[in-house]
């Protein structure tokens, strides 16, 4: 057994964007922890998943198309403080990955699997970004579910945005969190 990588595990914490700041990963950082996100169990090799990286000037562009979103699906017009969040939520940090599930009709693998596979590639990728030394945070929010982000980025029928992993510098260290009770959410087969 790996302690180092028990400890590791029992130590993950995310962290607030907020509480992020430059560095990020340098280019070849991020090789690295997109081909360790990308070493989860993919059933017939169908690839489930595929990255969009948002990083330097494309964290603003993309800010525009999240304001514009929002101005255009929102029942009633949203506050300039609104749009001003909206047009800055990923420049906080140095880098977001967007991580687009596509289910692809293959026999033997299964609808579920493959949007398994694809949350598996969240957490490889957000814990693969922790053992390079950041901070990071997988996060949905309207925009995950949005209609013109989904045409914005191209999205296929077959396609869905699982989330977008935050990555960057933590300002300090996030306080840990109550977690969970395992006498509550663990049941041993044929005990009573």
């Amino acid at each position: 057994m790996s302690q180092a990588v028990l400890d590791f595990l029992l130590q993950r914490r995310s962290v607030k964007p907020v509480m992020m700041t430059a560095p990020g990963p340098d280019e070849q950082q991020l090789a690295t922890i997109l081909k360790a996100a990308t070493r989860v169990p993919d059933h017939k090799k169908v690839e489930p998943w595929r990255f969009v990286v948002f990083q330097g000037d494309a964290r603003a562009q993309f800010g525009k198309a999240l304001a514009a979103a929002c101005l255009a699906e929102e029942k009633e017009t949203p506050s300039p403080v609104r749009l001003d969040i909206e047009r800055n939520r990923f420049t906080s940090v140095p880098l977001v990955i967007a991580v687009i599930s596509r289910v692809t009709p293959t026999p033997g693998a299964p609808e579920w699997e493959q949007i398994l596979s694809c949350g598996a590639v969240c957490m490889n990728l957000s814990l693969a970004a922790n053992a390079c030394g950041f901070s990071s945070n997988w996060l949905t929010g309207w925009y995950t579910y949005s209609p013109g982000i989904r045409a914005h980025l191209q999205l296929g029928d077959n396609e869905r945005i699982a989330g977008f992993i935050h990555i960057g510098t933590a300002k300090a260290t996030p306080e840990d969190r109550e977690r969970p009770d395992l006498g509550k959410v663990v049941q041993y087969y044929g005990s009573k």
